[in-house]
């Protein structure tokens, strides 16, 4: 099985965040090694395909993942 890639753990954490946050940690460890893989610093997510798309949502999700070690940035509308 090959490793997954940074698309590929974005999506799983859209449908972790859409299933009330299941398993977002593993999800979260996931998309960490696929970004070192890439040689990226920080995952991009589309705010439209949050289940909290406003300033506090987006906030407290930079900083959850930020604990975890990943950057976080949003895609313009």
């Amino acid at each position: 099985m090959s490793e997954p890639t940074v698309a590929d753990a974005t999506n799983r954490i859209y449908e972790s965040l859409q299933a009330d946050n299941a398993e977002i940690d593993a999800h979260i460890a996931t998309l960490k090694a696929a970004l070192t893989r890439a040689g990226l610093k920080e995952a991009v997510f589309d705010p439209a395909r949050l289940v909290q798309n406003n300033r506090s949502g987006r906030k407290r999700m930079q900083a959850y993942f930020r604990q975890r070690g990943v950057m976080v940035t949003f895609s313009a509308s």
